[in-house]
Parts: C-alpha cells; structure tokens; sequence
C-alpha cells in the first residue's frame, strides 16, 4: 500500500470507529507531514481521496473537516421545500452519492433531446442557516439564488431551487441559466466538480409549482436535495430539484 493510501485508511478508519466524529477538524497538512514523515503532495493525495469518497471536506480558511451528513435527513434543513405542509417530514427514499458531474443540459443534449429553461428568480441573498451550514458558510454570507424550471422539447421536466456561494463561484449572470450552469463552473471559472451528496424523495406539487410544470397541484414529483463538491471538498452548491415524476428517470447514481 502506497503511503497516501495508507494515510487516507487510517483517518477513514478513526471517521468509521468514531474517533473523529461530524463537525472534527482533521490536523494539518503539515501535522500530518511530521506525524507520517511523508511530503505535502502525499498527504494532499490523501485528503483528495477522503474527498472523493465523500469523508471530509476543507472549509477556506479554516481547515479540513469530517463530513456531517446526516444534516441532510435533519427536518430543520431546507425551510419549506424538505418539509411536508403539515410541518412533518415527508418520506425519503434513500440518501446516494454520485460522482456523475453531469448536469440535466449535458446528460439530455447526449441523447439528442432540445434543453432549455425558464428563469423565475435569479438574486443575491444571504443563505438561510440550514443551507449556510450545507455549504460550509456563514449566513450572512451571500450566495446566488435562483429558481428555473428545466424543459425537454418545451415540456417543462423539473423545477430547480439553487443555492451557490458568490466566492466559490463568482461572476454568475442570468444568462447562464439558460444554458449549463455547470459548464459555467467547469470551463468558465476552471474548477473540478467532483461529487454530489443526495436524498431522493417523493413529494406533491405546490400550487405553484404544479402551475410551473403543468400538472394537477398535489402531483407526485420525483424531488433530489443535493450538495455539490469541487475535488477539493468544498461545497459549491445547494439545490432541491422536483420533477414530473410521470417524466422523470434516475441514473448514474450509486448508493451508500
């Protein structure tokens, strides 16, 4: 075993017996570099690894962190949008990780089908502390919102809520909304996605976003709450995404 790979089974070993718990600040890369004798560049392989599976994640200016992910099955999450109208939870399927960076506009184009969107609501705003906390920021940070529905050959397929942190992806615009933000990620700013955090869930359709998608309101949607990392670990998006659950398909994803 190579001796980041060595580094990277220790610390998930002591993240799976319960010696570093959610929310634990992992020791340096320079701690790390004394306690194992090994370069910088070797313990950054493994903090790449830990990232990738989903493990930990780095906070800019702050540290490399364990990962918290039973906060996305908390009710307090979400505001309304993870909560049923009577103030409960509604039933979760299941919580996957996927390491598919592929967007609705990129996974659809391939297969030949017309994308486009309608944008609803694109601002700046201050996060609300459930979402602040998913993207590893504060909530008076300021984040993009925004709200689109996504179509396929003009029938309107899902309903977008979105989150992003201005520092982490600077300079979005309204018109990237009507194309991938994810290339707007990828080829414009030159950053890595590297994986997805999701719980996938049936839910009804609001008034609103049953007159949106042009279904009956209480319509079954198929709804995935999800946070996006960069390969580094760090969160760049929030995003629940309800779709016609008559219209709608899963894929590439793996559960855990």
């Amino acid at each position: 075993m190579l001796k980041y790979e060595t580094i990277a089974q220790d610390i998930q070993s002591r993240i799976e017996d319960g010696d570093l718990v959610p929310n634990d600040k992992l020791p340096t890369v320079v701690d790390l570099c004394d306690r194992y004798g090994v370069s910088k560049i070797t313990v950054k392989r493994a903090f790449e690894i830990l990232t990738e599976k989903g493990l930990i994640a780095s906070k800019r200016g702050s540290g490399t962190y364990v990962k918290n992910i039973t906060e996305l099955f908390d009710t307090g999450g979400v505001d309304p949008l993870l909560v049923g109208k009577d103030g409960t939870r509604e039933d979760t399927f299941g919580f996957t990780r996927s390491d598919q960076p592929i967007g609705f506009t990129a996974s659809h184009s391939a297969r030949g089908r017309s994308v486009s969107s309608v944008v609803y609501d694109f601002s700046v705003t201050n996060p609300p502390e459930s979402v602040a906390r998913h993207l590893s920021i504060s909530p008076d940070d300021f984040t993009y919102y925004f709200c689109r529905v996504r179509c396929l050959e003009d029938d309107p397929i899902t309903i977008e809520y979105t989150y992003m942190p201005i520092d982490v992806t600077p300079g979005l615009k309204r018109d990237q909304l009507y194309h991938s933000v994810y290339s707007f990620v990828q080829d414009t700013l030159g950053l890595k996605i590297s994986s997805f955090h999701r719980i996938i869930r049936a839910v009804g359709a609001t008034e609103e976003e049953a007159g949106r998608l042009r279904l009956d309101a209480g319509a079954p949607l198929l709804e995935i709450s999800q946070v996006g990392f960069l390969d580094d670990g760090t969160p760049f998006e929030f995003s629940v995404a309800r779709s016609n659950g008559m219209r709608s398909e899963l894929r590439d994803v793996n559960v855990i």
